[in-house]
């Protein structure tokens, strides 16, 4: 019995942050549902109709980030007045993600769609939260139409491959992906690098990766438990934008967010990695992640 409690307590310290993250997204999902009920809604889940109840949805998960993770968004100046492409780093659970869509929407009143993998359509119960907060599985005919309506668009070009086999040293798993750039271009909308400080030391992905990558890539499904939760400091930064260029190619493009010419004083640095290069401590380390949630000096 003791060993039994032993290991049962050892399962819950590793996991139990992660499932209640999975807990509140379906309450999350419940409540809109409720709430859909209650007022006889039939309107466009993008509408604002669903403004009042989507500023409740982000209202607590910004009260969340700021109590466990003490929060910080910065550089929302250089997102651009109309649409636009957000590429971010995919951390092993994108809570910091969640966090960005939150604040923006609490601060600016503005949504960003996001792009999602398959998987996340086939799980249970979340369709309508998906609806409402803008989630899309990314064709490339929905990101044009989402950005000639005025919409950002979010996507991870590392997406669950670099969630589950990315690691404290923040490297950047994109492959070949270059769709984002091919529909910034065919849309003339600039491309916006961002990242979270700290995302992989608030939650990592076990070790041994080498028979879940084999599993990963013949079902494309992500078997590896995500585990962790401690309340290291996350900072979002977003990066000053890469513009339109009608002479750039797509290969180009896809080169400059890697190696742009953007991103405050580093004009010839890399765009997304330099962003992990100037704020973040490689390899990552959890508890100088969770010092700094105590380091009032830093800004």
């Amino acid at each position: 019995l003791i060993i039994v409690s032993l290991t049962i307590s050892g399962i819950l310290v590793f996991f139990i942050v992660p499932l209640a993250i999975v807990f509140f997204i379906y309450l999350t999902n419940v409540l809109l549902l409720v709430y859909q009920r209650n007022n006889e809604l039939k309107a466009d889940p993008l509408s604002d109709v669903w403004n009042s109840v989507r500023k409740t949805i982000a209202s607590f998960w910004d009260i969340y980030a700021r109590v466990w993770h003490g929060y910080e968004l910065h550089g929302v100046e250089n997102l651009p007045e109309g649409p636009g492409i957000l590429v971010y780093y995919h951390g092993a659970i994108p809570i910091d993600y969640l966090y960005f869509l939150s604040r923006l929407f609490l601060w600016k009143k503005r949504l960003c769609l996001s792009v999602a993998d398959h998987f996340v359509f086939r799980l249970p119960g979340l369709k309508l939260l998906l609806a409402v907060t803008g989630v899309i599985p990314g064709t490339r005919e929905e990101c044009l139409v989402a950005l000639k309506n005025g919409y950002l668009v979010s996507i991870s070009p590392g997406g669950v491959r670099e969630a589950l086999f990315s690691d404290e040293s923040y490297q950047l798993i994109w492959g070949n992906r270059k769709g984002f750039a091919q529909v910034a271009l065919e849309a003339k909308v600039p491309i916006i690098p961002m990242y979270t400080q700290n995302v992989r030391e608030g939650y990592r992905m076990f070790k041994e990766r080498r028979f879940f990558r084999r599993l990963y890539e013949s079902t494309r499904l992500p078997f590896t438990p995500p585990y962790g939760g401690l309340p290291v400091k996350f900072r979002t930064y977003i990066g000053k934008p890469i513009p339109y260029d009608p002479n750039v190619t797509t290969e180009e493009l896809v080169e400059k967010v890697c190696k742009g010419k953007f991103l405050f004083s580093f004009q010839t640095k890399t765009a997304v990695q330099a962003l992990i290069s100037k704020h973040q401590t490689i390899p990552g380390n959890m508890w100088k992640a969770l010092l700094e949630r105590f380091d009032k000096r830093r800004k």
